[in-house]
């Protein structure tokens, strides 16, 4: 069964996503089936577990930042967020979040008929 599509506002930088755009600002609008909303849910959940542990990690010297591995893994998450974020939006913002550069689009693929 096809469910119909909601609209939804998303904060990034406040880690929510919400149904009314009074409750709280927002920086994305999107359109898109109750079914993706356990998916940013989730992301943000890591994403807030990921910090927590910087957190932590930054009170120990000894472990520099450019080798902690809970750094990428956010940015990593970040990226699939806006990935997502790209799929269901207008395209002024899909425009955007092409520029950032946690946006990146799938390689072309080139035709191989061997």
């Amino acid at each position: 069964m096809q469910e119909n599509p909601v609209k939804l506002y998303v904060s990034v930088a406040n880690q929510q996503i919400m149904t009314d755009k009074h409750s709280s600002p927002w920086e994305y609008e999107l359109t898109i089936t109750r079914e993706y909303i356990p998916i940013f849910e989730h992301l943000f959940e890591q994403m807030n577990h990921l910090e927590f542990r910087n957190f932590l990690r930054s009170h120990l010297p000894y472990v520099p930042y450019h080798f902690d591995s809970d750094n990428t893994d956010i940015d990593v998450r970040t990226m699939k967020l806006y990935a997502l974020i790209h799929e269901f939006t207008d395209t002024e913002t899909r425009l955007f979040i092409e520029k950032l550069p946690y946006f990146r689009p799938e390689p072309e693929k080139k035709y191989n008929p061997f």
